[in-house]
């Protein structure tokens, strides 16, 4: 995970464009400034970035299943949940499926597990819209090669 760059999926564990459903991982680092502030001598992962996990992993599904044309933009989170602490030095494992996309828009069900037990879960809405140059897209794939995103699974055709 790379905080000061908001890039914060390690691996694409497994993407289904069959099934519509994603896995990645995200390890926590054991040092960051963040936690010199969220908190002094408890540090935890501020839930926003949680939330920002799960908005990531459903980006790279949807950026997938959308042939590394389109791009997604956080636009809402629905029902979000946050069941327990997560500390430095964990192994988050984020999920997400898609639930509808249509009309520009696509909507995605998110959770994040540590060693098996949902530690956060919710709802993202996001604005899809074509990358705006090849440039953008290049970049990205370079992105998708950092993280392992299986591009052999994209529809060529």
């Amino acid at each position: 995970m790379r905080l000061e760059y908001f890039r914060l999926i390690d691996r694409i564990l497994e993407f289904d464009p069959v099934g519509r459903t994603i896995q990645a991982e995200a390890i926590v680092p054991t040092q960051s400034t963040v936690f010199e502030g969220h908190f002094p001598g408890y540090p935890l992962m501020p839930g926003v970035l949680l939330l920002e996990v799960m908005a990531q992993a459903s980006g790279w599904m949807i950026i997938g299943l959308n042939g590394f044309t389109r791009m997604p933009f956080l636009a809402a989170f629905k029902e979000a949940k946050l069941r327990s602490f997560v500390t430095p030095g964990q192994s988050l494992t984020a999920k997400a499926e898609l639930l509808h996309e249509g009309s520009g828009f696509a909507m995605t069900r998110a959770e994040i597990q540590v060693d098996g037990k949902r530690v956060c879960n919710t709802e993202i809405t996001f604005r899809v819209v074509d990358f705006p140059n090849p440039a953008f897209r290049a970049s990205m794939e370079e992105v998708a090669a950092a993280i392992a995103f299986p591009m052999e699974t994209l529809n060529h055709g």
